[in-house]
C-alpha cells in the first residue's frame, strides 16, 4: 500500500497533513538528515578555518567552501536514499552521514586530501544534539511562536470586542457576581501572553566536545590547542547558546524547559477551550453557520463546538509526549545510554499535536459571534448575586448581621428587582446610599473589569 494521506497511520500525516506539512520541513527524517549534514560541514568549515593552527598542508580556497555549502544547498531526496543505503550496511546512521559526505567531496580534489578531518574529533551527539538544537530553534522561532501571537492576536480584538458585554459569572457553576466576556477573554490572554514572552528566551543549549566530554581525542591530537574556547566559537557560531559541561550527550534541561513552557501555554489553552465550549453550551456565544457542513448525522439542528473540542484533544495528546520528555529527557545513565534516541526523535510528533491544536483554535475563535440578549437575560434571573454589595455596604454602617440578613432573603430564592428594592429601602442607612445601591443592578455591577481590559497590553 502506498503512503498517502489516505494510508498514514498516524493522523498526524494522514487526517492532519495539510495543518502540519510545514513540519516536515524539521522533523522528517529527510530534514534529520539535512540539519545533522549541515553540522559535518560547518564543523568541517571550522576546521578549515584553523588550517594554521592544524598544520594542515593543502591550501582550502573559496571555491572549495562554496562546493561544500552547494552540498547542504543542492540536498535533495536522491541524497537522503543514498544516506539510508549506506545506513543499511553500516546500522549507524552518523557513520552512513560521514561516509556519504566523504563520498561527496572526492569529487573536489583539495577537499579530497583533508577528508578525514570529516567529524573529526566527534562523537554521534556532537552532530545529533547540534541538529536538534537547530530543529527546535527552527520550529519555535518560525512556527510556534507566530501561531501563539495569531491566538494573541485573536484573543486581544475579543477583549475589544466584548469589553462592555456584561455576563453572569459562575463560581462552582452556580450565579456569582457579574463581570464582563471582555475581562473574562483578558483573564487567558495575559495568562497565555506570559508563555509567549517566556519562550523566546529560553536558551536553547549545544555541545561539541568529544565522547564523554573532555575534548579527549581532539587533546590526543592536537594537545596545545583550546579545543574549550574552539566549541563554545563553533556552537554560538550557529546562532544557539553554548553547553559547556557534558557528559557525551548535551543532558537536555533546556528541552524540558522548553515543553514546559509550551504544555503550560497548552494547558491554559485547554482551560479556554473548555469556557468557549461552556459559553456556547450557555448560548453566550452562537458559532456562525456554514451552510454546506453537518454537525450530526442524524439531528439535523446540531452545530456542535468542534473546532474547540478538537483542539482540547490534540492538546491533550501534545501535553502527553511532552511530559514524557520533560521527565525523561534530562536523565541518562553514567555518560551515555541510548534511552533518549528513539525519544527525541519524536520531538516533532508532540509539536505536531501542539500545531494542529493552534489551528483548530483560531477556526472556533473566528466562529464565534456574542448573544448579547442570553446575556442579559441570564443577568436579569439573578438579583440575588447583588445580595454581595447590599450587605457590603451594609457593614459599612455597621449593620449587625448583614451578611446573614441578606442569606435570609436570597439564599436558594427567586429574588427579582422590586424585591430587592424593597429591601434597600428597608435599611437605616443614609438616603443617598439607598438611591446608590438601586442604581446598582445585574448589568452594571461589574466592578473595574471595562478599566483592566483597557491596561491589557
Amino acid at each position: 500500500m502506498k503512503l498517502t494521506s489516505l494510508t498514514a497511520i498516524s493522523p498526524i500525516d494522514g487526517r492532519y497533513a495539510n495543518i502540519t506539512i510545514l513540519l516536515r520541513n524539521i522533523f522528517s527524517e529527510y530534514s534529520f538528515l539535512k540539519y545533522r549534514l549541515n553540522i559535518e560541514i560547518q564543523w568541517l568549515k571550522k576546521i578549515i578555518s584553523m588550517s594554521k593552527l592544524l598544520d594542515i598542508k593543502y591550501s582550502i580556497e573559496s571555491k572549495e567552501i562554496l562546493f561544500l555549502d552547494n552540498i547542504i544547498n543542492k540536498f535533495n531526496e536522491q541524497d537522503a536514499i543514498s544516506i539510508k543505503k549506506i545506513e543499511q550496511k553500516t546500522n549507524h546512521d552518523i557513520k552512513a552521514l560521514e561516509y556519504f559526505l566523504k563520498s561527496k567531496i572526492s569529487k573536489c580534489k583539495n577537499l579530497l586530501y583533508i577528508s578525514e578531518f570529516i567529524h573529526f574529533g566527534c562523537t554521534s551527539e556532537d552532530i545529533n544534539n547540534l541538529a536538534y538544537a537547530l530543529m527546535l530553534k527552527d520550529v519555535r522561532d518560525t512556527i510556534i511562536l507566530p501561531l501563539w501571537q495569531d491566538i494573541l492576536n485573536f484573543l486581544k480584538k475579543m477583549i475589544v470586542k466584548y469589553k462592555c458585554s456584561p455576563l453572569l459569572s459562575l463560581t462552582h457553576g452556580q450565579p456569582a457576581t457579574p463581570s464582563t466576556m471582555g475581562k473574562e477573554i483578558a483573564n487567558f490572554y495575559y495568562r497565555m501572553q506570559r508563555q509567549y514572552l517566556k519562550l523566546p528566551k529560553i536558551e536553547i543549549l549545544g555541545k561539541m566536545n568529544g565522547s564523554t566530554g573532555n575534548y579527549n581525542a581532539c587533546l590526543a591530537a592536537y594537545p596545545h590547542i583550546n579545543w574549550h574556547k574552539i566549541s563554545q566559537d563553533f556552537v554560538t557560531s550557529l546562532g544557539i547558546s553554548w553547553n559547556p559541561y557534558t557528559t557525551q550527550i548535551e543532558p537536555h534541561d533546556y528541552i524540558s524547559e522548553l515543553f514546559s513552557c509550551i504544555s503550560l501555554f497548552n494547558t491554559i489553552l485547554i482551560d479556554f477551550n473548555q469556557d468557549m465550549w461552556g459559553y456556547i453550551s450557555l448560548n453566550y456565544f452562537n458559532q456562525k453557520i456554514v451552510d454546506h457542513e453537518i454537525g450530526s448525522s442524524i439531528m439535523p439542528h446540531k452545530i456542535n463546538p468542534i473546532d474547540f473540542e478538537n483542539s482540547e484533544g490534540n492538546l491533550g495528546l501534545s501535553n502527553a509526549l511532552m511530559y514524557h520528555m520533560i521527565k525523561k529527557l534530562p536523565i541518562s545513565r553514567w555518560q551515555r545510554d541510548l534511552s533518549d534516541s528513539t525519544v527525541l526523535r519524536n520531538l516533532g510528533v508532540a509539536i505536531s499535536y501542539s500545531i494542529i491544536a493552534y489551528n483548530s483554535v483560531l477556526l472556533g475563535i473566528k466562529k464565534l459571534k456574542i448573544n448579547n440578549n442570553q446575556l442579559l437575560k441570564n443577568l436579569d434571573q439573578n438579583w440575588s448575586i447583588l445580595s454581595e454589595p447590599i450587605q457590603t455596604v451594609m457593614r459599612r454602617y455597621n449593620i449587625e448581621n448583614s451578611y446573614e440578613q441578606l442569606k435570609k432573603i436570597t439564599r436558594g430564592k427567586k429574588i427579582n428587582k422590586n424585591t430587592i428594592h424593597d429591601y434597600i429601602s428597608s435599611l437605616n442607612i443614609p438616603e443617598e446610599e439607598k438611591k446608590r445601591l438601586k442604581n446598582i443592578t445585574p448589568f452594571n455591577y461589574i466592578g473595574y473589569a471595562n478599566q483592566i481590559v483597557d491596561e491589557i497590553k
